[in-house]
């Protein structure tokens, strides 16, 4: 489909020769003689492109550059005039046209312009459409009212550049929230700079968040910008500000206040223009009771408090995450997404989740993996979030996690009396021989078996006796795959990429 350029002008013969030369390149190709007929057929015919004289009778070019980035704010616009003044393409540019041409017109310019446009619209777009889906990928899933709820601050509090306080639990979505905000704001083409409090040695956090000079300290070899120079124009985010030392704290005020700031080792102000989002998952007006947070500092960062909801808060929003997450897992191993029965859904939403969404997405994508079947059954929750898993009803995930120690304990007390890994080399070297003798199979399945015991978690031994399995029914069928395919009712493919074997060879 080729782009479509509207030509406004109330001169007949520059269209002409316009139009001529705009369709024989491939363009095309309307006209209008004046403002209102341009405005009708912008409406009407959507063109890509549109060329605009300054100087008609009526609305002139200028009133209806106006008018057109009022109702299609994207769309270019190229002023042309035959009395071009410094004023006049200071006023179409402001009013935003694209660019401006005088008369008479260079074909070439005309034609290069046109095509500047067009690409700067296709970036443009290209633009919208990246954060579009960047605001999708970091935004808080969910139709719960607790959700909504922080929706609709999210949206209130992004265009302003007050300082936001976010605060909930680990693993809640306090980083996707800040993301959220940053891109709905004013400053989404600004960097997005985000400072992990609680990682940064105390020593070291004035020179990562002010920047230093060359020499300010033994390991100071070159002058180095802080995350606030960095950020500056965008969103400056300060994770868990919460464990930042009250030396620092007085700093982060002053800089917040003033909007200014020095390196480390050095004597010279800096201006930043930076917007603050501050998260935390302590109680701050506690850790203010104990001194270890500035008052002062607090209701500064505290200016609009969002609050993110633990899941437990949440629980009607399960089943919709867990569907997202199948199907993110699904797409980035490039395969069908997984079904999941209501009854696991109900496990599901029984859990009290003290790991939040984090917690679910790990959970869901360990059933991505481990369940073979296309639909995730209630058999299929591991424990501690089924509690009837093989009939045993446990009351804690601490209850669990004891019996599981003390089970693994009892295995390597009875099973393991000599080095585990030499004892695991050995076993796999023999393993590995697929030609030895009858009178020696006893020998080795006894040694296969302590092998199999000698595997520390649950998933790995299940790995390790799957391949056994299939191994062996592959050996007593003399090599048939598909035979093996059917009598387990396992796909044949799979059996052969298990055991490292190939199909065509083994399939008659």
């Amino acid at each position: 489909m080729f782009p479509a350029v509207l030509i406004v002008d109330d001169n007949e013969s520059i269209i002409d020769s316009l139009e001529g030369i705009l369709s024989d390149d491939g363009f095309e190709v309307f006209h209008a003689f004046n403002g209102y007929d341009a405005l009708k057929k912008i409406e009407t015919l959507s063109p890509d492109i549109v060329l605009l004289d300054i100087w008609m009778p009526g609305m002139d070019g200028i009133e209806t550059l106006k008018e057109i980035k009022k109702e299609y704010p994207n769309l270019p616009v190229i002023m042309i005039t035959g009395h071009g003044t410094i004023e006049a393409a200071v006023d179409a540019t402001k009013s935003g046209a694209f660019d401006f041409l005088e008369k008479p017109l260079s074909i070439d310019r005309v034609i290069v312009t046109i095509n500047n446009a067009l690409n700067f619209r296709k970036l443009e777009e290209e633009n919208r459409y990246l954060r579009k889906k960047s605001i999708e990928k970091h935004s808080i899933n969910g139709n719960s009212k607790a959700v909504q709820e922080l929706n609709r601050k999210i949206l209130t509090s992004a265009p302003s550049d007050a300082p936001i306080l976010i605060t909930g639990e680990n693993g809640t979505g306090k980083e996707l929230v800040a993301k959220t905000i940053h891109q709905l704001s004013n400053r989404p083409e600004e960097p997005f700079i985000i400072v992990n409090c609680a990682a940064i040695p105390e020593e070291r956090i004035d020179s990562e968040l002010f920047g230093h000079e060359k020499g300010a300290f033994s390991e100071a070899y070159a002058k180095q910008k802080g995350k606030f120079e960095l950020a500056s124009g965008g969103t400056l985010f300060l994770d868990e500000i919460g464990d930042m030392n009250l030396k620092t704290q007085a700093k982060i005020l002053r800089t917040i206040e003033s909007k200014t700031f020095q390196r480390v080792g050095g004597g010279r102000t800096l201006h930043v223009d930076v917007r603050v989002i501050a998260a935390t998952n302590k109680d701050l007006a506690k850790e203010i009771s104990l001194g270890n947070f500035r008052e002062d500092l607090f209701y500064r960062l505290n200016v609009i408090p969002v609050n993110v909801p633990a899941l437990r808060e949440r629980k009607e929003d399960i089943p919709q995450l867990v569907k997202i997450f199948l199907s993110a897992f699904a797409k980035s191993g490039g395969k069908s997404p997984k079904q999941i029965e209501p009854e696991a859904l109900e496990i599901l939403d029984a859990h009290d989740w003290p790991g939040n969404v984090r917690e679910l997405k790990n959970l869901v994508e360990r059933l991505s993996i481990m369940v073979q079947n296309h639909t995730i059954k209630a058999s299929d929750i591991p424990m501690p979030y089924n509690k009837n898993v093989q009939g045993v009803r446990l009351d804690s995930a601490s209850d669990i996690n004891r019996q599981i120690e003390q089970r693994e304990i009892n295995r390597q007390i009875s099973q393991l009396n000599i080095n585990e890994q030499i004892e695991k080399r050995d076993i796999n070297e023999q393993i590995e021989k697929r030609d030895i003798n009858e009178q020696n199979s006893d020998s080795l399945n006894h040694m296969e078996y302590r092998y199999l015991f000698s595997i520390k978690t649950l998933d790995e031994a299940k790995k390790e006796f799957e391949k056994e399995f299939l191994r062996k029914k592959v050996k007593q069928a003399d090599g048939n795959i598909e035979s093996v395919s059917k009598q387990t009712e396992t796909d044949p493919f799979y059996i052969a990429g298990i055991i490292g074997r190939s199909i065509s060879k083994n399939a008659n």
